[in-house]
């Protein structure tokens, strides 16, 4: 039987720290391949470092990103990196958008993966999956946006910095930045915040002390009144100092925060990251609709917490499984509720994409702060946090 009285913590990191540089950067480059062509292919990692970047991975697309010869336009893949750079704000001797050395090594797709997934051809002449692998996709009513609490208030603290650095209210603070945030759960609901963690690049001239006056705010204006933890179990700047940071204290790669990305270890994961992903690749897109129906799900009132899993299989269509939890919710046939949900959305990839139109250039602001807990964008982008199946998932039972 599940603990009813517990202690639980999640982090989460800013757009600053470097892995999650590198995800902004191949999702900026999904970006520009689906901008120039919605059914444009592409797995993009990066690695950086003192002022390197390194990109490789497998692309199929069209000018101007990719030349006639099939190559790689690789000024302009450069182009948008510092672009990426240069936007979370980097312009220190160990990292800087305009002098880091860019190296691009993106390559045409392999053509025995492009069978597999292409409409027409392949065992399943629908289209396939790109590889596979499981997703899964949560809900809980913890917060207004239906995430476990703990990883959506450590997202909170490092975002509200971050519009404070970018609009220039706080002055000190760096890109670089991590948060931890931990809850006291009672009878299985986060009652109050037992500590908070916040590790921030500054300035060499700020003090300890100076840091922690730009960051405390911060951490009340997100925390619920009454929530906060006592003093001395708020760690900032634990070391004393953090002036060092980004890809200059530490490499980078896309990929490494999975756990950030999605539910902050309150919920399972398949192990697939997201970044650098067009959305035929089923770890991106079947994790977004399986949060999607979770959503759903809890916010129909069936349930008060939902995980779903699904399976697939490189180059075939339907997911090999679909499996629904409800928590021991008495209010729901689980068995009945799986099949509703495959009624109401096509979990084929194709389906999949086109119920949730995910061949847009939305991907790039994913990048940092969480895939899930956001509001959907008036361009489409967070399509996955709709509820608007909800109506029907209630009339089903």
């Amino acid at each position: 039987m599940a603990k009813s009285n517990y202690l639980f913590t999640s982090e989460s990191v800013s757009e600053g720290h470097p892995d999650k540089v590198c995800d902004r950067i191949s999702d900026a480059v999904v970006d520009a391949f689906l901008t120039a062509d919605p059914q444009a292919r592409v797995a993009c990692e990066t690695l950086t470092t003192t002022n390197r970047i390194v990109l490789a991975g497998e692309v199929r697309g069209p000018a101007p990103l990719v030349n006639a010869d099939g190559s790689v336009d690789k000024a302009r893949i450069e182009e948008i990196a510092r672009d990426c750079v240069k936007d979370i704000g980097y312009e220190q001797d160990g990292f800087h958008w305009k002098t880091a050395d860019v190296a691009v090594h993106l390559h045409a797709q392999s053509a025995d993966i492009a069978q597999g997934v292409d409409e027409g051809s392949g065992v399943d002449t629908d289209e396939g999956a790109g590889d596979q692998g499981i997703m899964f996709g949560f809900a809980c009513r913890e917060t207004d946006v239906l995430m476990p609490a703990p990883i959506y208030f450590s997202h909170e603290i490092l975002r509200s910095m971050a519009d404070a650095r970018h609009s220039g209210a706080d002055v000190g603070l760096g890109p670089d930045s991590k948060s931890q945030v931990t809850l006291r759960y009672e009878n299985g609901k986060p009652v109050t915040a037992t500590s908070v963690v916040v590790s921030t690049q500054h300035n060499a001239d700020l003090t300890r002390d100076d840091v922690a006056a730009i960051v405390m705010p911060h951490i009340q204006h997100v925390l619920p009144d009454g929530w906060m933890p006592p003093e001395d179990e708020i760690y900032i700047n634990p070391t004393g100092k953090f002036v060092i940071g980004g890809p200059d204290g530490d490499c980078g790669l896309t990929g490494r925060k999975i756990i950030v990305d999605t539910y902050g270890g309150a919920a399972p994961h398949g192990g697939g990251a997201f970044s650098g992903k067009d959305p035929t690749k089923v770890d991106r897109s079947a994790a977004y609709v399986a949060r999607y129906l979770a959503k759903n799900v809890v916010a129909s009132g069936v349930a008060d917490k939902c995980t779903i899993q699904l399976a697939y299989a490189i180059g075939i269509s339907k997911p090999l499984s679909v499996y629904v939890d409800t928590h021991g919710a008495d209010r729901v046939d689980e068995e009945k509720l799986s099949n509703v949900l495959q009624e109401l959305v096509d979990l084929r990839p194709k389906g999949i994409r086109t119920h949730l139109k995910l061949n847009r250039p939305i991907y790039a602001r994913t990048a940092a702060y969480g895939h899930f807990g956001r509001l959907p964008d008036g361009d489409g982008g967070f399509s996955w946090e709709k509820t608007d199946i909800a109506d029907a998932i209630k009339k089903a039972f």
